[in-house]
């Protein structure tokens, strides 16, 4: 459980940080709104549901990034038809949330970061909404969803509205390396190198 809401987490949040420095009207717009709802103080868990747009980019993060790609592995108890597939009894299936959520049949633009995406829609990724299944669904989802949620969205929004970022060196959005190394989870094969600069009463 540890596991399942700690490593994939930080490692959704070094993608959510490579999406937003990559666009940077993204990052205006999720900055801005943490600075509107929380003006004054540092933001709290129960700030989360006030905050529609960070949540988008966290949506959007976990569509283009979902930290296990292919879900944890099933096996059929018996055999069925499906779409007409036969899967005999015994076999081990596997499900590409990856290439789930990046379908163009479901996804218009699918490759490209765009949290609008979302704003007044009603999609989740709890299991319900097939075309965006990061943690699985039904019950055999991942165990640590819930704490995965919970840090996600408290962990971004204290980076942003503590720190602006600036990347280092001679890297640039436009050359910042995206390729993926594929373990356990989804990383960035070149981890990110930023400069943090404290913001002053949450602006700068």
């Amino acid at each position: 459980m540890f596991f399942a809401g700690s490593e994939t987490t930080s490692s959704t949040i070094e993608w959510a940080m490579a999406e937003l420095l990559r666009g940077p009207g993204a990052m205006k717009n999720v900055k801005e709104e943490i600075d509107r709802v929380v003006p004054n103080r540092k933001v709290e868990k129960s700030d989360i549901d006030r905050l529609p747009y960070l949540q988008a980019v966290v949506k959007e993060t976990l569509r283009l990034h979902p930290a296990i790609p292919l879900l944890v592995p099933r096996n059929s108890m018996e055999d069925s038809n499906y779409m007409g597939y036969h899967i005999p009894k015994n076999t081990q299936v596997f499900v590409n949330a990856w290439a789930i959520a990046r379908d163009p049949e479901s996804w218009n633009d699918p490759l490209s970061f765009k949290p609008e995406r979302f704003l007044g829609k009603d999609i989740e990724y709890k299991g319900q909404h097939f075309e965006l299944i990061p943690f699985g669904s039904g019950r055999r989802s991942c165990i640590g969803y819930s704490l995965a949620h919970r840090v996600l969205h408290l962990a971004l929004a204290t980076l942003l509205q503590s720190f602006n970022w600036e990347l280092s060196g001679s890297v640039t959005p436009e050359t910042m390396d995206m390729r993926e190394s594929v373990g356990i989870s989804v990383r960035k094969l070149i981890p990110i190198k930023v400069i943090p600069k404290k913001r002053i009463g949450g602006r700068r």
